[in-house]
């Protein structure tokens, strides 16, 4: 019985639970049986515009991208990690494989909402950056300085044993945080590399294949379960999970395994102990999206992309309520502040992931294109998240995200 009830916890550490819990959310929200959210498909046309208009603007010929951290590197048409990367001397491709592991965990890891106020002063172009853009400006930063690494003549690396003991005041002082610049969630934040720096030490026999312990370790671990030079995408999501799921915050666990951005909903059913389950893995999809291209870089084939499934975040979620796609059925709910694990935001969140589906086809039918030619990722970084943004500023003044949400810094 407990092999069976650990074998259903780990089927939750999966992008494939993540689709299928999301479709159910939206179709109890098609029936009109959730609590908070009303939703509209009528509406979804015009958010497919919406997310053509900013795509085609940001990328003219639509070859795009994939949404992943390495894009946030890119400042003042300079891709800063491209210009170090480019310039150093690897021993193999594997070598810069790992760095770019190391470079993509921490930053993805520090990557949940800044908050409106924060800013990041660029000491190349004097430029203030907030949100998104900034935590990775800081975070290339930190690790191009050498922050993370235990060799001083060795700067691109992240070392579980530095991980492990730093400082709040280091990510403090890196982070430009005053009381006049304050980020939220410093702390969870800087637990939560801590925590990393434990998990990759404990595992060494997963992150330290070739080196010491390192979180690129991972890069090593994957590699060596590609067949025939092939990684399917979600293959990457299940190392992330399975590997770094520890770190997170004690929130729910089955049958011993810690099930990370996972929460409660009582309207979830399914016929085993994973009923009321919702799991939306919104960090550790973005970090799997984040791996591909370094994967790409060192000669492996990434397959299944659209294995893995949009991001349940703010941008992405605010997009469909500030189209009214999505429609709280009490109004005074858009101004209170909500709990991550309450019903409103699980809902919202997982809506979110189903809604992006239906919206990528909607996209790929207006540009006649299928998923191979133009994947899910694509659209995301086109795409859905810049549309979130567009339509947030233009309602409010601060581009706020249309819902307020308590995080602690290790969710958004």
């Amino acid at each position: 019985m407990a092999d069976a009830l650990e074998s259903q916890a780990r089927a939750l550490l999966t992008a494939k639970a993540v689709r299928a819990r999301a479709g159910q959310m939206l179709e109890l929200g098609l029936a009109g049986g959730l609590t908070h959210f009303t939703v509209d498909l009528d509406r979804m046309d015009g958010v497919a515009d919406a997310v053509l208009a900013v795509t085609r603007k940001a990328y003219p010929t639509l070859d795009i991208p994939f949404h992943a951290r390495w894009r946030h590197f890119v400042l003042g048409g300079v891709d800063r990690w491209a210009r170090l990367a480019d310039a150093t001397s690897w021993p193999d491709r594997a070598a810069r494989a790992r760095a770019e592991f190391d470079l993509a965990i921490v930053s993805v890891l520090l990557d949940a909402g800044a908050g409106a106020a924060w800013r990041y002063r660029d000491a190349v172009t004097g430029a203030d950056v907030g949100r998104s853009e900034g935590l990775a400006i800081a975070s290339l930063d930190m690790f191009a300085s050498g922050l993370f690494s235990h060799d001083a003549r060795a700067s691109f690396r992240a070392d579980a044993e530095v991980l492990a003991r730093l400082p709040l005041a280091s990510l403090t002082s890196a982070f430009q945080v005053t009381d006049a610049n304050p980020l939220l969630g410093l702390e969870g934040r800087t637990d939560l590399l801590r925590h990393l720096g434990k998990q990759v030490s404990d595992r060494a026999d997963v992150f330290g294949l070739h080196d010491t312990p390192r979180p690129g370790g991972l890069f090593d671990h994957i590699a060596a379960r590609a067949i025939g030079g092939t990684v399917a995408a979600p293959a990457i999501l299940s190392a992330v999970l399975n590997q770094l799921g520890p770190i997170w915050p004690s929130r729910l666990a089955l049958a011993g395994v810690p099930l990370g951005d996972c929460w409660s909903h009582p309207a979830i059913k399914a016929d085993d102990g994973t009923a009321g389950l919702v799991p939306l893995h919104k960090l550790s999809q973005w970090l799997s999206y984040s791996l591909i291209e370094p994967l790409q870089r060192a000669g492996l084939e990434v397959t299944d992309i659209d294995g893995l499934t949009g991001l349940a975040e703010y941008r992405n979620g605010g997009l469909f309520v500030d189209h009214e796609v999505l429609r709280l059925r009490q109004a005074a709910d858009a101004a209170r502040a909500h709990a991550v694990d309450s019903l409103l935001v699980v809902e919202w969140r997982a809506l979110t992931v189903a809604l992006l589906d239906r919206l990528a086809e909607l996209v790929r039918a207006k540009l006649g294109r299928t998923s191979e030619t133009l994947p899910l990722a694509s659209i995301l970084e086109g795409g859905t998240w810049a549309a979130g943004r567009a339509i947030a500023f233009a309602r409010r003044p601060d581009g706020s995200p249309p819902l307020k949400v308590i995080s602690d810094g290790t969710v958004f």
